[in-house]
């Protein structure tokens, strides 16, 4: 898959230069256009008992944004371009961002934190139903650049294949790339993992596999520090996969990866 068109989500906290930074650089990398959308929780405006949208503090905040992203996106030129989802409830928001990012090539959303003014569950709501690869960034440190040193954790599902391939065009050309499997002990290792490894080569892509055997509580954070001891600026994972043999079976994994990921994660929801 190839990138032409790039959603990237916008808010009024500094976090969004960060989003923003990484999502030009992903575009200018590929040729893509970047589109910053701004969605974050607001009131109405209350005078007495009549309520009206959009209200003055909301608007400043959006044209503030507005600017900002203007200026972090110049090097795009025409390549760059801001919406306004104009919502400011949770459900509103989930549902009509889900919707917008259905119609991008690769959706770009933080981390969810306790300071920002988003919805909690939007990436999880995200990645569970647009349809589309969705790369999360962490809510700290600094991610310039990402896919020189790629993770992929793999398992035979659905979901895990297509992230391993959602991620190649982030991916730089001759990268170090590890491919994981983490199983617990009454998996059976995937006897194919090594055609992944030679299917990546073809791609551009170097990589070597690695399997882990672990106890089922240990999974996550087995792959988390895998991920930490390869130093990876990049983890891709298929999530929500269905079946109790499942690496991220009933979302747990995912919920788990979304809370204490420590680089940038690309999901892939088959």
């Amino acid at each position: 898959m190839s990138l032409a068109n790039i959603l990237v989500h916008v808010d009024s906290k500094p976090r969004t230069a960060a989003r923003v930074a990484l999502g030009v650089q992903i575009a200018a990398r590929a040729g893509a256009r970047l589109t910053g959308v701004f969605a974050e929780k607001a009131d109405a405006h209350h005078v007495g008992a009549v309520a009206s949208w959009p209200s003055p503090r909301y608007t400043a905040a959006v044209e503030s944004a507005r600017a900002e992203f203007t200026t972090a996106t110049a090097a795009l030129g025409e390549r760059a371009g801001f919406f306004d989802l104009n919502r400011g409830s949770d459900t509103e928001i989930n549902h009509r961002f889900v919707e917008l990012a259905r119609t991008y090539d690769l959706v770009i959303l933080g981390q969810s934190h306790e300071a920002e003014p988003v919805p909690a569950k939007l990436p999880e709501h995200t990645i569970h139903d647009c349809g589309r690869p969705v790369l999360v960034v962490p809510y700290v440190g600094s991610y310039p650049n990402i896919g020189q040193r790629p993770l992929f954790a793999w398992h035979s599902s659905r979901g895990a294949a297509r992230a391993a391939f959602d991620a190649v065009p982030l991916l730089a050309k001759n990268c170090d790339a590890l491919v994981v499997e983490v199983a617990r002990k009454s998996d059976q290792r995937d006897e194919f993992a090594e055609r992944l490894v030679a299917n990546l080569a073809n791609h551009g892509v170097v990589a070597r596999y690695q399997h882990f055997v672990v106890d089922e509580i240990a999974v996550m954070d087995t792959l988390l520090s895998a991920a930490s001891d390869h130093a990876a600026d990049l983890i891709a994972i298929g999530a929500f996969d269905q079946g109790t043999q499942s690496l991220f079976g009933h979302g747990a994994g995912t919920r788990h990866i979304l809370a204490h990921m420590t680089a940038p994660v690309l999901f892939s929801h088959g």
